[in-house]
This record gives structure tokens, sequence and C-alpha cells, in this order.
């Protein structure tokens, strides 16, 4: 059974991927995470965080990937050591030494071999197997006939393997990233990435400083590390078929308007819905985005993948509540970005499907004051039974 895997960057968004059909959720720490502005869980969010996948059958895997100097280790095996007693599902590490400090712990959590080890080899899985990984994410540089071929091998010792299947890609190769740490000295490997990547660049000729030569791509500007954002659903079947046991989604510091959307598009695809590239994409477009790529899935990478000229990165959706309590009589609808009386939204459900829901002529809150307009964390009566965790959205004309 393949395993649908999503981000939480903060302990509200945990509780949104399992309302929205992650089989897993993987988070960070204070200690040892690659996402310095994620949000990142103190371990007492981490204890709860667990504690609410496992009463809701899913699992809870720790992301202590940074690679870490010598005088951290302490501090990354008490965390550790704290999460096994949690009974945390798997230790997401890249480190080569921090994987031999927890075998040597003795800890019942299984190690998972975080993307920024760039694997590339069924070589390199088994030597992973061997030092007691229990789970290998492959490279995004991989086609899917080299994944095929891994996964031959693979299947043969019962590694489990992951693969990226969507959200923002590192221009770098697996993320292996300088350009953070020179222009700000912000270190991609340490969790502090400053998405350097995706600023607005110019360029000048040496000879000629000062001087920025016409160079147009649209009234962005040119992006010239900036990629696409992958998108592998049109993959899946394949990949299941291969053997591939997890499908991760990149995002810990998205919004729960990208995880609702995206966790519940490709839970469907999973369950075996059959959604065409042109439909997937149209959905997908619904939250803001760089373009979508299939990156190294085909087998080539072209200039496309690098480029902003076929993208419309404006979302066609636009979040603004959520249902924070149903009730016999009425649910309250909690405002996250401004309503207008009489507005035509959309109800993204918690299975997927998409409904239509015009707001009354008069918006009451829950202090029964009326009003024409609702703004951000203000409280709406309204007489519809939805799901606990459904997102409201505005359609752009």
């Amino acid at each position: 059974m393949s395993e649908l895997l999503a981000p939480a960057g903060t302990l509200e968004k945990l509780k949104w991927a399992v309302a929205y059909g992650a089989d897993a959720v993987y988070f960070g720490t204070k200690e040892g995470s690659l996402r310095s502005y994620a949000g990142n869980f103190s371990l007492e969010e981490a204890e709860e965080g667990l504690n609410h996948l496992h009463e809701n059958g899913r699992k809870g895997y720790i992301t202590l990937n940074i690679y870490p100097y010598s005088e951290e280790y302490t501090s990354l095996l008490d965390t550790a050591k704290s999460l096994n007693d949690m009974k945390a599902d798997a230790f997401i590490v890249s480190d080569l030494g921090l994987i031999f400090e927890l075998k040597k712990l003795g800890l019942s959590v299984p190690i998972h071999i975080s993307t920024q080890a760039n694997t590339l080899s069924h070589q390199t899985i088994e030597a992973y197997r061997q030092l007691g990984a229990k789970r290998v994410n492959l490279a995004r540089e991989l086609s899917l006939e080299r994944i095929k071929e891994i996964q031959k091998e693979a299947n043969k010792t019962g590694i489990e393997t992951e693969v990226f299947i969507h959200g923002a890609v590192c221009f770098s190769y697996s993320g292996r990233c300088a350009i953070s740490d020179y222009l700000t000295g912000r270190g991609a490997n340490r969790g502090e990435c400053a998405q350097a990547c995706r600023w607005n660049y110019h360029l000048v000729e040496e000879k000629r400083p000062g001087e920025y030569l016409p160079v147009f791509e649209d009234e962005r500007g040119l992006y010239f590390f900036n990629s696409k954002d992958l998108a592998l659903f049109p993959f899946i079947d394949e990949l299941q078929k291969a053997g591939v046991i997890s499908f991760k989604i990149e995002g810990r510091m998205k919004t729960v308007h990208y995880l609702a959307s995206v966790i519940s598009f490709y839970r469907r695809v999973m369950d075996g819905e059959k959604i065409s590239p042109e439909e997937g994409f149209r959905y997908l477009s619904r939250i803001t985005n760089r373009g979508y790529s299939y990156g190294f899935m085909k087998g080539e990478n072209t200039y496309e993948d690098y480029s902003f000229e076929t993208s419309d990165s404006a979302a066609t959706s636009t979040f603004v509540g959520d249902i924070a309590e149903r009730g016999p009589v009425y649910s309250v609808l909690r405002v996250r970005n401004k309503i207008t009386a009489g507005d035509r939204l959309e109800v993204l459900h918690t299975n997927g499907t998409i409904s239509e829901f015009i707001m009354p002529e008069k918006l009451i809150t829950t202090e029964n004051e009326e009003l024409e307009v609702a703004n951000s964390h203000q409280h709406l009566k309204i007489n519809a039974d939805f799901d606990l965790f459904t997102v409201f959205r505005k359609v752009k004309e």
C-alpha cells in the first residue's frame, strides 16, 4: 500500500494535512530541521502532533536532515531521544555522522534518508540499508526509467523508496546550494535558505559595468535560476507499479490553502481516479505556482523547465476562510481573507470535491452583528453543514 506524505510547518497545518487525506506527515522541531523559517514544532507541539496523527491512524516523520557541526550533535541526539519516547514513526536524516550516532543510541525510531543525500543508484540504497535505514528518498534528478531500474533491486531487499511528486524545486543539485550563503550569509544546508534563486536578476557584461543588457522575459523580469514547480501526478500509477512506497509533497512553508488543494488532489490520484494532465493542471492552477514541470521524470530537462514564460503564477482562487465549528443550528466560518455579502464562493471538501456556496446578503457574526464586509479573524454564522476543515475560496473571474 503506497503512502501520501505531506508537509507541515505548524501544528495547524499538520491537522489540515490529516483532514485532507495524508497518510503521513513530516515536520521539523526547533533542532535539526532544514526549514528554519517554517514555524517548526516545540517538543510539546511535536507530542501533540504525533498524538493527533496516531489517533487518526496516520504517521509522523521528523526532519533531522540538517548538516550539523560537531558541537551540535549532543543537542540533536537529546531531541531524538525525546521524540523516540513520543513514538515518532521515523527520523529523516541526511548526515552520515548523525546516522551512526543515532544507531549507537539504539532507538526504536526507523531512519529515512533525506532527499539531501541525493541518492541516484541502487548501490547507494543498499549501502544505506546496511547502515540501518528503512527508507531512502530518491533524488529528483532521476528519470522514470532510472527509478524503475533502481526499484527492481530495492524490491529484492525490501527497503522502501520515496519520491517527491509535487512542489518547489531547488535549482541546485538535490538542494545542495551555495547562492544563499554567498549573497546573504544564510546557509541553505543549515535550514536558512533565503531562496536567492527566485530573485529577479539582470544581466551585466563584465566590460560594461552598470549597463543592463536588454534581456526581457515578462513584466516580472528574467528568472535565470527559478525552476517551475514539480507536478508528477501523471506518473504516479507507473511509480506505484514499480514499487515506490511513498509519494512526498514539498511545502512546509506553504499555506493551508496550498495543503488542502494539493493533498486532496493527490489523494484522488493515488486512490485511482483518472485525471487528465489538462484537468490536473487546471485544478492545480487554483494555487499560486511558478508554472508546472515534469522535471527530470520524462528523461530530460529543457530550458522550459527553468522558464517563467508559460506560467501564470497568480492563483485562480483565493483562500478566504474555513469552518471553525459545526453546530446543529449553524456553522461558524472563520474569515481568513475579506468576504463580502453576496459573494459567490467555492467550497473544497475534504474528499477533494468542490461545490458552490453563496454568502447571504447580510453577514452575521457570532456576536449577532450585521456586516456588509467581514475581514480576517472575524467569525460568521452560516447555514451550511460542511466538513470541519473545509476551505472556502473565491473564484477569480
